[in-house]
């Protein structure tokens, strides 16, 4: 019995994704240029390297099955990308490919059949890790793409914006100190 799967991974992932949503489409197009600092990614660079993220997880996993992260030419796989993190696309076109590209990742994870999740992916020499099954690497995607709209989230907040999260959450009462 699997008590997470693909389709488990996958209804959690349109659940990140939608977060992510909510916080690209926050964030007015004006501000899709600031970054914290001069060396950060700015709010739209950040928005295309999760769209990135993904799409290079599905083309490692999906299309080229890799074995090994050995000798994988990441820079060429970037390049062969409709997406790049550099791009200048406005917020609308942004806040639509998180869309369509979320819902076309999660089709494809929830499609994954066990065994397939269950191969196991050697790690690039140097690292200390011991080979990852591909559902532990896909789940990555998923944890990183939280991570960055954690970032995401403290922008809001540097911009005076409340995140949605927050808003959504009920106000804490008042309770009397005895």
């Amino acid at each position: 019995m699997s008590l997470y799967g693909s389709r488990e991974l996958a209804n959690s992932m349109r659940t990140v994704r939608q977060n992510t949503i909510v916080v690209a489409e926050d964030i007015p197009e004006e501000k899709y240029d600031y970054r914290p600092t001069p060396e950060s990614r700015s709010v739209r660079e950040t928005l295309l390297h999760i769209l990135v993220s993904a799409q290079v997880s599905q083309r490692i996993h999906g299309e080229q099955k890799i074995a090994s992260f050995e000798n994988l030419d990441f820079r060429a796989l970037l390049d062969k990308l409709p997406v790049k993190e550099k791009d200048q696309r406005p917020k609308e076109e942004i806040v639509a490919l998180l869309r369509s590209e979320g819902d076309r990742w999660s089709q494809w994870v929830e499609q994954i059949p066990e065994p397939v999740l269950a191969e196991r992916v050697t790690l690039p020499a140097g690292s200390d890790a011991p080979p990852k099954n591909r559902f532990e690497l896909l789940l990555g995607t998923k944890e990183h793409e939280m991570h960055h709209r954690a970032q995401l989230m403290v922008i809001e907040r540097l911009l005076g914006i409340v995140p949605h999260l927050t808003r959504k959450r009920p106000p804490v009462r008042e309770t009397a100190v005895r």
